[in-house]
């Protein structure tokens, strides 16, 4: 049995949930797709608690982290998940409507793999995740679940 390649979508926008969806469906992306809605959530998920205490072990094979979220801020969990000797090598690519530089800055200073603004129009929204998608889930070899931090 094939394992399929897990995404993580930390995004509180409905809307760009939807966009994403649709187009990491029409590049045919077999991966499984979990969505969490803050950035309480995603850590939750990443640290398995709450509601995410019984998730199926395993990492994904990248995120998809808005920074302008409910709860705790994008920023702050990229902090988390970099500072995490089990989470560290997960890939994190920004993908916010953010164009400050502080953001930009900050963003690799705490470990993010890309910063992708979102584009305003539908078609450059679509063809950008698309792109995200194929790079990251498909095309990228992603890191080994046991991190090699501290060796």
């Amino acid at each position: 049995m094939i394992e399929l390649k897990r995404i993580l979508l930390a995004e509180d926008d409905e809307r760009d949930i939807e966009l994403t969806f649709a187009a990491l469906r029409e590049i045919n992306l077999a991966n499984k797709i979990d969505v969490v809605r803050d950035g309480e959530e995603a850590l939750d998920y990443f640290f398995k608690r709450a509601n995410y205490k019984d998730r199926e072990n395993g990492n994904p094979v990248v995120v998809l982290l808005d920074l302008k979220m409910p709860k705790v801020d994008g920023l702050e969990v990229l902090k988390q998940i970099k500072e995490s000797d089990t989470l560290c090598n997960i890939p994190v690519v920004i993908l916010t409507s953010s164009k400050m530089e502080s953001d930009l800055i900050t963003s690799y200073d705490l470990g993010a793999n890309a910063f992708v603004v979102k584009p305003v129009e539908f078609e450059d929204f679509m063809k950008a995740v698309k792109e995200l998608g194929s790079f990251w889930a498909i095309l990228n070899e992603p890191p080994p679940e046991k991190s090699l931090k501290g060796l």
